[in-house]
C-alpha cells in the first residue's frame, strides 16, 4: 500500500482561514476556530501542511491541545460564539 495523501473535501475553505489564524490574536472566536479545525484535520492521512501551521498556531499562542480544549469547552458552555452562523458549523463537536 502507497502512503499516499488525500485531499480533505473542505482543505480549500479550510486553508485561507488557517492562514488568517497564523495572524491572529487567539481570540474567544479564534480558539474556537483552532480547536474546531484541530478535530477536523486529527489522523486525517493528508493536509500536513495545515496540521502543521494548526500546531504552529498553538505554540504561537502558548496553549497545549488540552489547554485549548479546556478553554474552548468554557467558550461553548457560554454559548454564542457561533449564533450568527447557523447549525452548520457546529456539527464537528457532536
Amino acid at each position: 500500500m502507497s502512503g499516499k495523501e488525500q485531499q480533505h473535501p473542505l482543505y480549500n475553505r479550510d486553508r485561507p482561514l488557517v492562514d488568517n489564524l497564523l495572524a491572529a490574536e487567539a481570540t474567544d472566536y479564534n480558539l474556537a476556530e483552532l480547536a474546531r479545525l484541530r478535530v477536523r484535520y486529527q489522523g486525517f492521512p493528508g493536509a500536513k501542511d495545515i496540521q502543521q501551521d494548526l500546531d504552529q498556531i498553538l505554540q504561537q499562542w502558548g496553549l497545549t491541545e488540552s489547554e485549548l480544549l479546556e478553554k474552548t469547552r468554557a467558550i461553548h458552555n457560554v454559548g454564542g460564539i457561533y449564533k450568527s452562523r447557523g447549525k452548520k458549523e457546529e456539527q464537528d463537536w457532536n
